[in-house]
């Protein structure tokens, strides 16, 4: 099984599937449909029913019931694009061996990960782990849930003495972006419980995420010579910093875990003239999560009332909610996660989300969608990694969820 997951991470890594925040395209990027593609040859290859790829990217297949096995149709779903925050073509990973819990050389930039800076390396020592070269992204978010999906549906396939109800995968594009979910359909889905591979280290089961919200800020200034700006220039760029030194400095990612929320600005632009500005806002909390967004709203507020209405605009958007709300009213979703990874030998860990994934949204949409653990780390940037023998775990946690679902487990 092993080689099997690094086989089809490392192809599924080989896909350049970054998405674009900018596009207004669905999927944002061609190139995701490539790799959606490749993943539905390979569904049909494996004998599943009912693969299918979608007018908006979605790809859905289905692993038949066991003969007299007529449970819930349970779900597996994972995204397949990759972060626009860095660059996510030509991965060239690097497959580490027993690895000894020391630094690592990520060859292609001259860089080095070590567990002084990165300390949860040390829980994979021993394990066999795949890296970046330090050039880009590994992709392991959330490829590596595709490829833990794709395994788990393979021994299924090939193995029928395992009983099990209906299952249904799905891999979809844009998760990135938080538009991940915007056309998936439900009801065509057919599942009624559902869980997302897209978490982290070993034993990690998360049903509460972040409340999520977008601020778009545009900023108009006055350009003069600055010579001559006394009592007349507006500097735009000036009118940012100081819009940003307005929301309070402990609320930011760098200072915040477990709970707490942030703001967190991801895009700033400009000159004298204009200038734009883009942050997400994020709280576990709906109360601080409103209040968070009034604090934007205050900022804007007081800035336009020192130099004019009109200096500032505001777009806020909310994205997403905490799940919570809607996967606590369904217990035995969650107790069959832990009973899963507690068979394959994995500790359960239940925390909080500090992000989201498209089991936030889905679960709002009327299909119940906690998050399990797929092994990978560092997401986003060039010091990604993932564990093959927590990879190992994920599917095999997978495989036990399919059996616990079925009739009379």
């Amino acid at each position: 099984m092993k080689e099997k997951l690094l086989e089809r991470l490392l192809r599924y890594a080989s896909f350049d599937t970054q998405s674009d925040p900018e596009s207004e395209t669905f999927p944002s990027t061609a190139k995701q449909l490539l790799l959606l593609n490749h993943l539905l040859e390979e569904m049909v290859q494996l004998g599943l029913q009912e693969v299918e790829i979608d007018e908006h990217g979605y790809v859905m297949g289905t692993i038949p019931a066991s003969e007299g096995c007529d449970g819930p149709v349970v779900g597996f779903i994972s995204h397949v694009d990759t972060s626009p925050e860095m660059n996510g073509a030509n991965i060239r990973p690097q497959v580490i061996e027993n690895y000894d819990g020391g630094d690592i050389e990520l060859r292609g930039a001259g860089l080095t990960m070590s567990p002084k800076d990165f300390p949860e390396l040390l829980a994979v020592k021993g394990h066999t782990i795949v890296t970046t070269d330090g050039t880009s992204l590994l992709g392991a978010d959330d490829k590596a849930g595709v490829a833990e999906i794709m395994t788990a549906a393979e021994f299924l396939m090939t193995h029928p003495e395992i009983k099990h109800g209906k299952i249904r995968i799905g891999f979809t594009p844009d998760e990135e972006i938080g538009r991940g979910v915007d056309f998936f359909n439900v009801e065509r889905f057919g599942a009624q419980v559902a869980y997302t591979l897209d978490g982290s280290a070993a034993g990690e089961l998360e049903y509460e995420n972040f409340n999520a919200a977008s601020a778009k800020i545009a900023i108009r200034g006055r350009g003069i010579h600055p010579g001559y700006a006394k009592d007349k220039m507006v500097n735009a760029v000036q009118v940012a910093c100081e819009l940003n030194a307005m929301l309070p400095a402990w609320e930011r990612p760098e200072h915040t875990d477990h709970y707490d929320g942030f703001f967190h600005p991801i895009v700033m632009k400009g000159d004298v003239d204009s200038a734009t500005m883009e942050y997400i806002i994020r709280d576990h909390l709906r109360e601080r999560f409103e209040q968070k967004k009034s604090v934007m709203e205050a900022a804007v507020a007081f800035i336009n009332a020192r130099y004019g209405e009109g200096t500032v605009t505001l777009v806020l958007k909310d994205q997403y909610y905490n799940m919570r709300e809607m996967v606590e009213p369904h217990p035995d979703i969650i107790e069959k996660a832990k009973r899963a990874m507690e068979m394959a030998g994995v500790i359960p860990t239940v925390k909080p989300i500090r992000g989201g994934t498209d089991g936030a949204r889905l679960s709002y949409m009327g299909l119940p969608c906690p998050n399990l653990f797929t092994g990978g780390a560092n997401f986003h940037g060039r010091y990604e990694y993932c564990s093959l023998d927590t990879m190992v775990l994920a599917t095999q946690t997978i495989l036990n969820l399919a059996q616990l679902w079925s009739e009379g487990k």
